[in-house]
């Protein structure tokens, strides 16, 4: 059901809604459309990202759908997601780059939770060579927006970024020079027509009014945070848009 958010209501679900990964997984693993995928014809090439604190391997269902239906896909190369913005989408865009080249079209981004973030800013970069953009539980309007457990987790992160750990974001990533650029990506206009933003009222992790972006059609799901990459209903979503995209490319 594709909704408007609206500021009412609590901003983050209970933490313990996010048990509901396991059923979530058991849901679309039985499913009829997700078994029975169909392979598609001159699939564009996909770009996966995954969320805070996750790597590649987080995304392994979503990776193996895609190239069954035909798709050739990348991973970020990430373990975790905990780099500065700035430079994560810097290396990110190399990864673009290279897979449109490779594969002479445009790429298709897909991008979970922080992911999703740098997904946008990737898009807004290098609108040529992106067809479309999937942002899944992203909080686009507040990085912020987020529980306090998990703030508690980007706190002590940062602190580590603070200290010199290299590779790790910082404090000063939150308004700070190093990040400003990706932080103006964030409120750019996108491409009319070729982003979707999925959120949940449910989300245990993430305040599903920061996932409603005013330049995306905005997708209501009933999942958890962490199972929007194995829900049935998000991938029913996914396949309409990379579909949408595809025909476009086609009748140019």
């Amino acid at each position: 059901m594709t909704a408007e958010a609206t500021a009412t209501g609590a901003p983050v679900a209970p933490l313990w809604g996010e048990l509901r990964y396991g059923g979530e997984l058991a849901r679309l693993l039985a499913d009829r459309e997700f078994r029975a995928v169909e392979r598609r014809a001159d699939a564009q090439p996909v770009l996966l990202i995954p969320g805070f604190m996750a790597g590649d391997a987080s995304l392994t269902v979503l990776r193996q759908w895609l190239r069954r239906r035909g798709h050739r896909v990348r991973m970020s190369g990430m373990r975790a997601n905990v780099g500065c913005a700035e430079r994560v989408v810097g290396k990110l865009e190399d990864q673009l780059l290279g897979l449109a080249a490779d594969s002479g079209q445009p790429v298709f981004l897909i991008g979970q939770s922080r992911g999703g973030a740098l997904a946008r800013a990737l898009a807004v970069r290098n609108p040529r060579a992106v067809a479309g953009l999937v942002m899944l539980g992203s909080p686009i309007g507040d990085g912020l927006a987020v529980s306090e457990h998990v703030l508690r987790t980007v706190r002590w992160v940062a602190r580590l970024g603070d200290i010199g750990m290299p590779g790790v974001l910082s404090s000063g990533c939150k308004d700070g020079e190093c990040c400003a650029a990706f932080r103006a990506d964030l409120e750019a206009p996108l491409a009319p027509g070729t982003a979707t933003a999925l959120y949940s009222r449910s989300d245990g992790v993430v305040d599903w009014r920061a996932c409603v972006d005013p330049h995306a059609e905005a997708v209501e799901v009933d999942s958890s945070h962490c199972g929007m990459s194995v829900h049935p209903d998000v991938y029913r979503v996914l396949g309409r848009a990379l579909d949408a995209t595809r025909e476009a490319a086609w009748n140019g």
